[in-house]
This record gives structure tokens, sequence and C-alpha cells, in this order.
């Protein structure tokens, strides 16, 4: 989605740019995504923790990484609202998000954070639509059929955001947002901000499955919460 008026805003004072990871009982593989977001790039790394029960928030720790634990469970679009809110309040000019599963390859954060240097996004979302399973593709067409959105990988959750979009998404109108795919998409749309894919490789989970795609009963049930979303025209037209 093309909007050459609406350049991202990179040249704002304040601090670089933030990695921020949603999670959920992921004491497995928090630890070492942590570590190797550290060591290749340098930037500070928050790990949201979304009511873990487990050793999550010790491993993060023990990695590295600033824990922002939630009182209640939010789920994976209310934990990453929860990082960007703290990314916008410290002055972050870029935020990161990937999951702490192990999918996501923190070497491939450059390739996301290029295009909003050189002015050609706003949003960056990491595409591998190979991973798709049969479900999650039916439901990816669906959505892209609906919406008019050209974008691939619709629940991918690697993405980085310029000053422009963590402002917008920090906000009120994405508080009730249940995920972070199809109503995100449709408010940055709404808004002129320029959301691009790159191809980056994802890793099989290290363990656990998707929230959404475990079975058929939560894709429905998934499907129809976002269709209302669709038809109640979240997002439709800009300001």
């Amino acid at each position: 989605m093309q909007h050459p008026r609406n350049a991202p805003l990179v040249d704002d004072p304040g601090p670089e740019a933030v990695i921020l990871i949603p999670a959920h009982n992921e004491e497995a593989t928090v630890g070492t995504i942590v570590q190797a977001a550290r060591r290749r790039w340098g930037y500070p790394v928050v790990v949201i923790d979304d009511c873990s029960t487990d050793a999550t928030v010790q491993q993060a720790h023990s990695a590295g990484a600033r824990v922002l634990p939630l009182a209640l469970q939010l789920g994976a679009w209310g934990a990453i609202q929860t990082g960007l809110r703290y990314a916008q309040r410290l002055g972050y000019r870029l935020a990161v998000t990937l999951d702490a599963d192990g999918q996501h390859e923190p070497e491939a954060i450059g390739d996301l954070l290029e295009p909003i240097h050189t002015g050609r996004a706003n949003v960056v979302i990491g595409a591998f639509p190979a991973r798709a399973s049969r479900a999650r593709r039916l439901a990816w067409r669906y959505f892209r059929w609906l919406t008019g959105l050209p974008i691939e990988d619709i629940t991918s959750g690697f993405r980085a955001y310029d000053t422009r979009a963590i402002q917008l998404l920090a906000g009120r109108d994405a508080t009730l947002l249940d995920y972070q795919d199809v109503g995100v998409l449709l408010l940055l749309h709404r808004h002129g901000l320029r959301v691009m894919e790159v191809p980056v490789l994802m890793q099989p989970r290290m363990q656990g499955i998707s929230r959404i795609f475990r079975s058929w009963w939560t894709v429905g049930t998934y499907m129809l919460q976002t269709t209302v979303l669709c038809l109640a025209r979240v997002g439709h037209g800009r300001k």
C-alpha cells in the first residue's frame, strides 16, 4: 500500500529501536531468543509476560531482557500493545515484534527495518506464506477477499513499526482488538500508513501450537469474530 505523502518519522530525536517479545509459558525458548536478539543487534529487548505459569519470567531476566508482567492475561495483541505503549512512553523511534517460540529469526530484523530507514514503509511484515497450514491458507484467502488488503502473510507477528505506527497502535482505537492481524491492518490502512512485506525464513515451532489455528473450532471462532470486525467496517476509509 503506497502513500508517498506519509513518510516514516525515523529522523525524530529519541532512542533508536526496541525489540518486543510477547510471551506466555515460553520458558524453553524465550531465553535463547532474547540472547540472540541482544547479541546480534544490541537493542534493548523487552519481554511482555502474559501471565505465564512457568519460568518464562526468570529465563527472560537471566538472558538480559526487561520484563513487563501483565496483571491479567490479555492475549498476543494485548501483550504487544503493552509493549508498544512502553516504546511510545520511552520515545523509541522503532519497535520490532517477534514471537518467543523460536519461529522468527532475530538475524532478519535488519530486513524489516531497512524499508523504514529508506522511507518506503511505516510498517514492515516478515512474511513466510509457505509455513501456512490448509486452515490458515483458507483464512488468509477469505480475509484478503473480504478486506481487499494485499497482504500474503496476514498473521505474521514478526513486524517492524515506525513512530507513526507506534503512536497509532498504542492508542485507544487499537485497544479492543483481539488479534494482531486483520484489525490492526485495517486500522493502519484507515490512517494511510504504508504496509509492506519482506520475505523471511521461519523455523517450525520449538514447542506448542498456534493459539488460533490449533483446531477447526478455534479457526471458526477466529474467522467469525474477525468477519464481524470487517463487516463493522473498522478502518474503512482514511482520515
